[in-house]
């Protein structure tokens, strides 16, 4: 994406009547279109793609950035954050280091967009087995709660009011490209977004198209989570969410509402 920035050159003074006014010469002026969006030729055929969408959403980011002096504070945090969380996903997908190269137990995610208190975290779901799935979803749990315990204390020695809590809404389904696929769109993407904001839970998981009662899957999913039905607003009155238990335990009873047993 570009911003939208005239220099002083591109700007002229014009006589209208006895006035004298500044204008924005046409050229600069019809430089204000949709190319600015960066998605590349936007006529382009939609491609679909099998994805495992995630959201990370910083708990307490907007409030982070209405500090005294944010210029000062946001630039810090996030430059650490970004790094670290890309460095988390490498080592996360990582199965063996050979001197030729890295085995994988996952794909490496095949988007990543930026959208201003988290990050959208795309995945080629066709192209992993079902455990690989599966290790992906345990792999972004692992991220959330090495945030916690690693990334945030020592954020927090850098700057004021650090976001706490690194969130994550995590769902499958067709995601389909924008322009040359410089953006997706998808019901999986709007899924995990809604995921993400659920009251009480920092971590949620739809259960369509991922095999969590397999007998061969780790023991993560079967004492870690708790398999609820909810009714997700614009999606579905009876979606399967998977949530740690023990937030879903320690909900308030207002929260706990929400849910029904599966």
């Amino acid at each position: 994406m570009s911003t939208f920035r005239p220099e002083a050159t591109d700007y002229m003074k014009v006589q209208d009547g006895n006035e004298t006014k500044k204008v924005l010469k046409t050229e600069a002026f019809e430089k204000f279109n949709s190319a600015l969006l960066g998605l590349g030729d936007i006529t382009e055929t939609s491609d679909s793609i099998d994805a495992i969408a995630a959201v990370f959403d910083l708990q307490g980011f907007t409030n982070f950035c209405k500090q005294i002096q944010p210029h000062l504070s946001v630039p810090v945090f996030l430059s650490e954050f970004l790094a670290w969380l890309f460095d988390q996903l490498r080592k996360e997908m990582s199965q063996k280091t050979f001197e030729e190269g890295v085995a994988l137990w996952s794909p490496l995610p095949f988007y990543v967009k930026f959208m201003g208190d988290g990050l959208l975290v795309l995945w080629d779901a066709s192209s992993a087995r079902e455990a690989g799935r599966r290790n992906i979803i345990v792999s972004c749990r692992q991220i959330c709660a090495k945030y916690s315990t690693d990334l945030y204390p020592r954020l927090s020695r850098k700057v004021v009011d650090a976001p706490p809590i690194l969130r994550c809404g995590i769902a499958r389904g067709a995601v389909y490209s924008v322009g040359n696929g410089n953006d997706f769109v998808g019901s999986s993407i709007n899924m995990a977004a809604r995921l993400e904001k659920i009251p009480g839970a920092t971590f949620a998981v739809n259960a369509r198209g991922f095999k969590l009662d397999d007998p061969k899957a780790t023991g993560f999913f079967k004492t870690t989570l708790i398999v609820k039905k909810m009714a997700i607003r614009g999606i579905g009155d009876g979606e399967l969410i998977a949530l740690i238990k023990s937030e879903y335990e320690n909900m308030k009873a207002s929260d706990k509402k929400h849910f029904r047993d599966a």
